[in-house]
């Protein structure tokens, strides 16, 4: 099968798409991104179909196995962000009236030094760390999206999130001592 052939590729896409589609579905459960997973699967296709091997198995199975993970990528990479988002909410945000001690003016005062310690803190980190920091907690991305977006290598993502938590609770960590 010459994938490279665009007469060939249309009739795979026609013949595998549904069940691509469904694979992604079962694990998104959500049709939009379940079909923004079948572009990205037949997209990758199109790119590098040298990559398809038929001695190791059929095109339907390849295709469904591709739409899996990057259904599954997707899934983990949105659990990770309501996450990210749950633990900065609980960091600095105000919580609402609902709290007997919510607006008792010593609550309201150590919640905006804490807020304010922590943005001193993000001051004095390196552009690329602060950067990576706001993007991962504030703007709730996965260090795969903020790679992207940074257009750097997933690793050093990783190490500027990393180095600028350590870095911020040791300036934290000083300021308290």
């Amino acid at each position: 099968m010459d994938l490279h052939d665009p007469s060939t590729f249309a009739q795979a896409y026609a013949e595998h798409a549904r069940s691509v589609h469904a694979a992604a579905l079962r694990v998104l459960g959500d049709p939009v991104r379940a079909q923004d997973v079948v572009q990205d699967v037949f997209a990758r296709l199109w790119a590098r179909p040298s990559r398809f091997d038929a001695a190791r198995g059929e095109l339907g199975s390849y295709l469904r196995l591709m739409a899996r993970s990057r259904a599954l990528d997707l899934w983990r990479e949105g659990q990770a962000a309501g996450r990210a988002s749950d633990r900065v909410r609980d960091l600095v945000a105000v919580e609402g009236p609902g709290r007997d001690d919510a607006w008792r003016p010593d609550t309201t005062t150590e919640r905006a030094e804490t807020r304010a310690q922590v943005r001193a803190a993000l001051r004095t980190l390196p552009e690329a760390q602060r950067e990576a920091l706001v993007l991962a907690y504030w703007g709730g991305l996965t260090s795969d999206e903020i790679a992207r977006r940074t257009t750097t290598p997933l690793g050093t993502a990783k190490s500027r999130i990393r180095l600028g938590l350590s870095r911020m609770r040791d300036t934290l960590e000083a300021e308290a001592a």
